[in-house]
């Protein structure tokens, strides 16, 4: 199982703004993480769908659980 973290961005004229960041701490696959991301985003933001507040969803490095 891996870590994922998800970077949530608005864009406004082109230029991205940071909404939020999602971390899944075990998944089996990125595809599974991802739709885990997106509900979890929804849920905290009290939508049906995390497009309602954001444009992106980026997968970023997960933080090194060693440190």
């Amino acid at each position: 199982m891996s870590q994922y973290r998800f970077q949530f961005a608005k864009e406004i004229m082109g230029v991205p703004f940071s909404i939020g960041t999602i971390e899944i701490t075990r998944a089996r696959d990125p595809q599974r993480a991802e739709r885990a991301a997106a509900l979890r985003f929804a849920r905290h933001h009290g939508v049906e769908d995390w497009r309602e507040r954001a444009d992106r969803m980026d997968l970023a490095p997960a933080s090194d659980p060693q440190t």
